[in-house]
């Protein structure tokens, strides 16, 4: 190989390394909700990974939620408007294992 096209082939190495390390760790870490979070536990505000649907347990998005609601200043995400309903006919049956969740951190242990 000639010493141009060996130049040409080390730019393009250097640009997709860059490009890599840039999506891995920067920020495109961030649109693609990296950076090592894991989901959050009990329905809380939660930037990236998912929370609990506080009615039927199912792991939700909130970006993506269906349904959403507020009690005691707290968030919570619905995976349907009807688990929302429920939700919002006594909050503080649903909410209380949320809470219970997010005040020990929202780790499971065992």
């Amino acid at each position: 190989m000639d010493p141009a096209t060996l130049k040409s082939l080390g730019t393009i190495l250097l640009w997709g390394v860059l490009f890599f390390v840039l999506m891995r760790f920067g920020c495109g870490a961030h649109i693609m909700g990296g950076h090592g979070h894991h989901g959050g536990q009990g329905g809380g505000d939660d930037a990236g990974g998912t929370v609990k649907d506080p009615v039927c347990g199912m792991d939700v998005e909130p970006g993506k939620a269906a349904a959403a609601s507020v009690y005691r200043g707290r968030t919570h995400y619905f995976c349907s408007t009807s688990c929302r309903d429920k939700f919002e006919k006594d909050p503080a049956k649903f909410a209380a294992g949320t809470e219970a969740q997010a005040t020990h951190g929202g780790h499971h242990h065992g």
